[in-house]
């Protein structure tokens, strides 16, 4: 039994997606470099992503962005008590 988990996040300044296997990170985004990372050790059976996965994930920081913008919009004049 495994544990694969993808992570995508962002905020107005800053990004993530990440994958992961058994709380191993397997590959990320480095939207600093533009390009993905395979943090992966030497000694293993190296796993590599498919190409597109990093704009793919550029992809995904926009709809993400688009998506936080939409809910600080809907939320603007919530109370904070609520």
């Amino acid at each position: 039994l495994h544990v694969d988990r993808q992570v995508i996040g962002c905020s107005d300044h800053d990004g993530e997606q990440a994958y992961n296997l058994d709380g191993e990170e397997l590959w990320f985004a480095d939207f600093i470099k533009k390009e993905g990372v395979e943090p992966q050790p030497p000694f293993i059976d190296h796993m590599t992503y498919r190409d597109g996965t990093y704009q793919q994930a550029e992809a995904n920081q926009q709809a993400c962005k688009t998506s936080l913008d939409v809910s600080r919009t809907a939320m603007k004049d919530f109370k904070i008590e609520d």
